[in-house]
C-alpha cells in the first residue's frame, strides 16, 4: 500500500499533465512532412507542450478526375480541415498556403507563415528525356500539369509543346509520369520535390521569365480560429517578417484581380534595401494575352509598438500582431495598387475571358 501511496505522490510532484496542442492537416505524404515541420518548430520553443497530429482527407483529396480549375470550388484543400478547427476538434491548422483562398470564411484567420522555401516551379522528366530543357523537347511533346497559371505562361514561351492536365498527390504524379507513357515531363512546385526529399529529379528550375509562381507558393501557413488569442499567440512566433510581408503583397494583389484557381494569374516578389518588389500578370487561357507590370514600395520593418488590440487585425486573412502593422498595410497597398493598374490597363477582360472560357469547357 505504501509504495502505491509513494507513486502517486511522485506523480503529484511531477505537475499536471502535458497539454495537448491537436494539429489538423491532410492525409496526403507532402502534407504531413509540412505538418511535422511545423510541429519540430513548435516543439523547440515550447518544450513543454505534447502535439497530437489528425489526418484528414479533403475535397481536393477525392476529386481527382477534375481539373482544379473546373471544380469552382474555392477551398477544395482547406473545407474539411476548417470545419474540424470550427468544432474544436483541432486547435490549428497546416496548410500550403497558396491553396488558402484570400478571403476566408468568418472564425478564421492565418496565424503564421513560416519562412518561404524555394518558390519557383520545376520540372521533371519523364526517364527517357533525362537531360532535356522544355526548350529541347520534341515536337508536340506532352506536359503535365494541373495549374492554369503554369499552362498560360509555358505555352506562350514554349508553344512547340502540349500542356493536358495531370491530377493526383506528387506520388501518384510522379507514378503516372514515369509509368504511362503519356507524358514527357511534368511540372510541380520546387519546395513539394524539396520537402519530399526528391531534388535529384528536378530536371529544370523554371524563373520568373519562363514562369512566375502562385501567390503564396513556396510557404506554409498555420490556421487557427480568430478569437483563439492563446493560439494566435503560441503560433505567432513562427511568422517570417520577410515571407509575411511579400505574402501580403502577393494576396492583396491576387485578391484585388479576384482571381483564384479559375484564372491565370501569378507573381514574383523580392525583398532588397528596405523595398518590396511585386511583379504581377495575368495571362489568356491559352497565353496568347498577357499583360504584366512591377511596383516597388519602401518598408521598414521595426521594432512593433502596439498600444492595444484592434477590433480587425487581419490583412487578407492573416493575422500577424509581432510584425509592424505599418509594414503590413505597406506591403498590402502595394499588391493592391498593382491589382488596380493591370485594371485599368484592361486585366480585367482578359480574366473575364479566361472565367467564361474555363467554365464552358
Amino acid at each position: 500500500m505504501s509504495g502505491n501511496g509513494n507513486r502517486a505522490a511522485t506523480a503529484e510532484e511531477n505537475g499536471p499533465k502535458m497539454r495537448v496542442i491537436r494539429v489538423g492537416t491532410r492525409k496526403s505524404q507532402l502534407a504531413r512532412i509540412q505538418t511535422d515541420s511545423v510541429v519540430a518548430m513548435l516543439k523547440a520553443f515550447y518544450p513543454g507542450l505534447q502535439f497530437e497530429i489528425v489526418a484528414m482527407s479533403t475535397t481536393g483529396d477525392k476529386i481527382l478526375d477534375t481539373a482544379l480549375s473546373k471544380i469552382g470550388e474555392k477551398s477544395l484543400f482547406t473545407k474539411e480541415l476548417e470545419h474540424a478547427l470550427e468544432k474544436n476538434e483541432v486547435d490549428l491548422v497546416v496548410h500550403s498556403l497558396k491553396d488558402l483562398p484570400t478571403v476566408l470564411p468568418p472564425g478564421f484567420t492565418i496565424g503564421a507563415i513560416c519562412k518561404r522555401e524555394n518558390p519557383y516551379d520545376a520540372v521533371v522528366f519523364h526517364p527517357k528525356f533525362v537531360g532535356k530543357t522544355l526548350e529541347t523537347l520534341p515536337e508536340k511533346s506532352v506536359v503535365g500539369t494541373s495549374s492554369l497559371r503554369r499552362a498560360a505562361q509555358l505555352q506562350r514561351k514554349f508553344p512547340h509543346l502540349e500542356f493536358k492536365s495531370i491530377r493526383g498527390n506528387l506520388n501518384t504524379r510522379l507514378r503516372k509520369l514515369d509509368e504511362l507513357q503519356e507524358f514527357s515531363a511534368i511540372i510541380l512546385a520546387a519546395a513539394g520535390l524539396q520537402r519530399m526529399g526528391w531534388q535529384h529529379r528536378v530536371g529544370q528550375i523554371l524563373h520568373p521569365e519562363e514562369c512566375m509562381y502562385a501567390v503564396g507558393q513556396g510557404a506554409l501557413g498555420v490556421e487557427v480560429r480568430a478569437k483563439d488569442q492563446d493560439m494566435l499567440d503560441l503560433v505567432g512566433v513562427l511568422h517570417d517578417p520577410e515571407t509575411l510581408l511579400r505574402c501580403i503583397a502577393e494576396r492583396a494583389f491576387l485578391r484585388h484581380l479576384e482571381g483564384g484557381c479559375s484564372v491565370p494569374v501569378a507573381v514574383h516578389t523580392a525583398m532588397k534595401d528596405g523595398q518590396l518588389y511585386l511583379t504581377g500578370g495575368v495571362w489568356s487561357l491559352d497565353g496568347s494575352d498577357s499583360m504584366q507590370e512591377t511596383m516597388q514600395a519602401t518598408i521598414r520593418v521595426t521594432a512593433q509598438q502596439e498600444d492595444g488590440p484592434e477590433d480587425d487585425p487581419q490583412l487578407v486573412g492573416i493575422t500577424a500582431r509581432n510584425i509592424p502593422r505599418e509594414a503590413q498595410l505597406a506591403a498590402e497597398n502595394l499588391g493592391i495598387s498593382l491589382a488596380s493598374l493591370l485594371l485599368n490597363k484592361g486585366a480585367k477582360n482578359i480574366l473575364d475571358v479566361a472565367r467564361q472560357l474555363n467554365d464552358a469547357h
